[in-house]
């Protein structure tokens, strides 16, 4: 039953990224961090508000909402508010949440700033901090200093200006987005290439803003067709020729970089390396007498500029293989590139299975459900391609289970799987082929406090494999923790 009153994704997402700062302050197991900022990405960008979908019994549905989550909102839209949420909140300054926001201060920063500073009340935060920092009271604290100091003023007066701070999505999300952009941009026949740009071609795991190269003869064309994508909040600036910029209404930022197609490989090139790859490749470049640029190779004798129409042949000009965007983080890569020594990148289609996949199956346990059945599982491993899949769930709860019942969960749970892997004729099991994928019974298990599995010996009889990991006491000392795992 709702409590009644609307809420709205942009408060939903404002209490999860509440509950990243909070955790991270208390130094809490990375994973649950991760899960949160995955929740507030989703929510963020989500194209329906989350109240419509719960009313739906549709929340699980939703990408990065995991039962544990799924309930908590459940709970917000049934009562208004979360006790857990409360609870973990309770006790931080709300200034906390406020110097948060301010460009290049973390969540431990922040409450330092608070609580050393004494501003814990939300209200004049930010007017308050700002004059303590012009007065010089920041850099006398500890872990601060002058240059923190003088950063701290500008990000101050950034977030005045209404500068807004950069917030990271997961790559699937930045990709969504980046894709559905691509195609609308090629839905006009003057765009010849169209490809992203920077940490999202690197393909790392977290994206800022969004950078878009498009390769055309008619770039005043195409800049109109972009600045038409309906899901535009704002346009913030238009170059003449080669560049927009845009804030859609989901907050994302998107650049938009054209280039004729004969120069188009050597802006691809330009703008997709780490900061050190590219002061790495300068480098390497200058030894042979070269300029770069993006808009090709300069010969520094003759002045004379080089253009590329691909990024294989920017490289191979260089005396270098192609470096694949993933690798060119400025670490040893362009050495291995010119050694024509480059390994082979993983690609989707050499990943034969999975060993810890968590399924609905109910065995009881001491965190959180998989979101789908043992059969659904099967079916998308077996359209993936995969040869073999284990499943790990979480072991049945200590605190709500007697050893022996443990271990009849552990058995039942064996007992369903073997349906799929062996046929029973005349009351006698054999094991054969019944799916063209082995199947792995597996457990995740807890290492409790005293270091002890929290799983009966008995109950190892019932299992192929065990994955065991921490789950709580987290604030233990290096010794103990040591000691434990």
């Amino acid at each position: 039953m709702s409590n009644g009153r609307f809420i709205t994704n942009k408060e939903i997402v404002s209490l999860l990224q509440k509950m990243v700062t909070a955790y991270s302050v208390k130094d809490e197991n990375r994973f649950r961090i991760q899960a949160y900022e995955n929740a507030a990405a989703s929510v963020e960008h989500a194209t329906s508000e989350l109240k419509d979908i719960w009313d739906e019994g549709k929340l699980e549905e939703i990408p990065g909402i995991g039962p544990g989550i799924a309930s908590y909102l459940d709970e917000l839209f049934r009562t208004g508010k979360v006790k857990h949420f409360e609870e973990v909140l309770s006790g931080l300054p709300p200034s906390l949440f406020v110097f948060e926001k301010i460009p290049g201060i973390g969540p431990k920063r922040a409450l330092a700033l608070a609580e050393d500073l004494n501003i814990k009340s939300e209200e004049k935060a930010l007017e308050r901090l700002y004059k303590a920092a012009k007065d010089g009271k920041v850099k006398e604290l500890e872990n601060f200093g002058e240059v923190l100091e003088e950063e701290l003023v500008k990000g101050i007066e950034s977030l005045k200006k209404g500068e807004r701070k950069v917030q990271r999505m997961p790559l699937y999300k930045a990709d969504e987005i980046s894709d559905e952009i691509i195609d609308y941009l090629k839905k006009n026949k003057k765009v010849l290439e169209a490809h992203p740009l920077g940490s999202l071609r690197r393909k790392l795991a977290t994206i800022g803003d969004i950078d878009i190269a498009v390769s055309t003869n008619d770039p005043k064309e195409v800049l109109e067709h972009f600045f038409k994508y309906g899901k535009i909040q704002k346009e913030i600036s238009r170059g003449e020729k080669a560049l927009g910029r845009v804030l859609l209404v989901t907050g994302q930022q998107i650049d938009i970089r054209i280039s004729s197609p004969e120069k188009y490989g050597s802006m691809l090139q330009y703008f997709t390396g780490s900061k050190q790859h590219n002061i790495n490749l300068r480098d390497f470049a200058l030894g042979k007498g070269l300029s770069l640029s993006e808009y090709g190779i300069k010969d520094l004798k003759t002045g004379k500029i080089k253009e590329f129409a691909k990024e294989e042949s920017f490289y191979k000009e260089l005396g270098l293989e192609w470096i694949p965007p993933e690798l060119r983080e400025g670490l040893e890569e362009i050495d291995i590139s010119r050694k024509k020594a480059l390994p082979k990148l993983v690609v989707l289609g050499d990943i034969k299975g999975d060993l810890h996949v968590h399924s609905d199956f109910e065995i009881e346990p001491s965190h959180d459900l998989g979101a789908s059945s043992v059969k659904e599982m099967l079916d998308l491993a077996l359209e993936m391609g995969y040869e073999y899949l284990g499943f790990s769930e979480h072991n049945p709860s200590v605190s709500g289970h007697s050893e022996k019942e443990i271990v009849d969960l552990l058995k039942k749970k064996k007992e369903y799987l073997e349906e799929y892997i062996y046929s029973n004729e005349n009351g006698v099991k054999t094991r054969v082929n019944k799916l063209p994928i082995k199947l792995y019974n597996g457990l995740e298990i807890d290492i409790r406090p005293n270091g002890e599995l929290a799983v009966p010996e008995k109950g190892f009889e019932h299992l192929d494999f065990a994955v065991v990991s921490v789950h709580s006491s987290f604030d233990m000392d290096r010794q103990k923790m040591t000691q434990r795992v």
